[in-house]
């Protein structure tokens, strides 16, 4: 098959996670390389015995026996929410995730503190919340911004350094939010994480590069390409490059390359608050995720039509795909009410492109203020699956009916991405 990279074309929730362990069932991928994000994703698998896991750091090939997982230089690292996914795989009966796992040296810590400072932060907003999932992001990535010695997971392999290096950010935490919510100290946070360091693989580049050369891999994207830094819809986005830029980038330093798989549901939906042009209240009440609720952070889950314009715009920035997952195509053949928006009512004129451009926020932001205000233009949907090939110019090349492996089909004579089974 060669090496394929998957991306959520939407808000995130597309089903990246049964799409990767689809790949790795049916011996596609060996590896699972994570290029984005870090314990805030959520991406849902189902066994076909029906045991669930909700994967955040590992890959979501995990359940298959020999699988392995690579935490690449641009992931997250939180040692204590790892510690508890592994705690679940194994009361699942998958032992030995962390001996399957290696993280690069120069992938960034999210640590309490972190976790504490997005918190207090999101609460702060009071209405105005972004939708933040508590878990640390933003603040691990804004600190690092700012901090030449945020810490890293190679640190932990010097316990002197990360201690040092973790009660500047205890410290920086303490100063930003007095009063706030309690976080274990420096010491005890340090031998937390030279234990994780103990447990797992803490490799260099070149460990990519090998796994690269030996066997098939799959990149495996975290939240949605809608929501991303850069080109997301300003400030409701998340502090990571959710296009698949970073998977080419560590592609291109190894010489290699990858097919590009983009993920969509046959329904939109969005996790939080922002703008969300197809959203219907009548889909969200009568359509609910079993795995994916109202959270306290998040926010409420929110259903709504096929949006063409959205996922066009999500083409163009991450720089198009060479084939399509269409997921919860089960639901779309149980709803003949769904439609699909090809075009918006906007700024008193019809679009049916969003303008895409280089990173700029305001502009950015200037697009959110005039997506709330957007109006969808709806056709029926039809044959979802050349509704979506015909509205994308993109051809379907996995076809979903629910959550599980066996619920999958390959239309691998269709393009040059080989997603067979063996």
């Amino acid at each position: 098959m060669g090496h394929v990279i998957v991306v959520d074309l939407g808000f995130g929730d597309a089903g990246k996670g049964t799409v990767v362990d689809h790949l790795c069932r049916t011996g596609a991928a060996e590896v699972v390389v994570r290029f984005n994000g870090g314990a805030q994703a959520a991406h849902n698998v189902v066994a076909p015995d029906g045991r669930h896991h909700t994967f955040a750091q590992f890959g979501s090939g995990t359940f298959t026996p020999g699988v392995r997982t690579h935490l690449s230089r641009f992931m997250l690292v939180d040692p204590l929410a790892l510690a508890a996914e592994a705690d679940h795989l194994r009361a699942l009966g998958v032992p030995g995730a962390l001996d399957r796992l290696t993280v690069d040296g120069e992938a960034l810590l999210t640590t309490p503190y972190h976790r504490a400072a997005n918190r207090a932060r999101e609460s702060a907003r009071g209405a105005a919340r972004h939708g933040s999932c508590g878990m640390g992001i933003g603040e691990t990535a804004s600190y690092a911004l700012a901090h030449d010695d945020a810490p890293r997971a190679a640190d932990c392999l010097s316990p002197a350094r990360l201690r040092r290096r973790l009660a500047a950010v205890r410290d920086w935490y303490r100063d930003a939010f007095p009063g706030g919510e309690d976080v274990p100290d420096a010491d005890a946070c340090a031998e937390a994480f030279t234990a994780f360091a103990e447990r797992v693989r803490i490799v260099g580049a070149g460990h990519l590069h090998g796994l690269l050369r030996t066997g098939n891999v799959v990149f495996e994207g975290a939240q949605g390409v809608l929501l991303d830094e850069w080109h997301g819809f300003h400030p409701y986005t998340t502090w990571s490059t959710t296009t698949s830029a970073n998977a080419e980038t560590l592609l291109a330093e190894a010489g290699a390359s990858a097919a590009r798989l983009g993920v969509l549901r046959a329904y939109a939906t969005r996790h939080g608050p922002g703008p969300f042009v197809t959203e219907d209240p009548a889909l969200t009440a009568d359509l609910p995720d079993p795995h994916n609720g109202t959270g306290r952070w998040q926010g409420a889950f929110r259903v709504g039509h096929l949006d063409a314009v959205a996922l066009r715009y999500a083409l163009e920035v991450t720089g198009g795909v060479d084939g399509l997952a269409v997921t919860h195509l089960d639901v779309a053949g149980a709803r003949p009410d769904l439609r699909v928006c090809r075009s918006y009512e906007m700024d008193g004129e019809r679009v049916g492109r969003l303008e895409a451009g280089p990173p700029d926020l305001d502009r950015q932001a200037a697009l959110t203020r005039r997506l709330l205000a957007a109006r969808p233009v709806y056709a029926p949907l039809g044959d979802p699956v050349k509704t979506i090939e015909e509205a994308l110019g993109a051809p379907v090349v996995l076809r979903s009916h629910g959550p599980t492996s066996s619920d999958k089909r390959a239309d691998h004579f269709r393009t040059s991405i080989d997603l067979s089974v063996r």
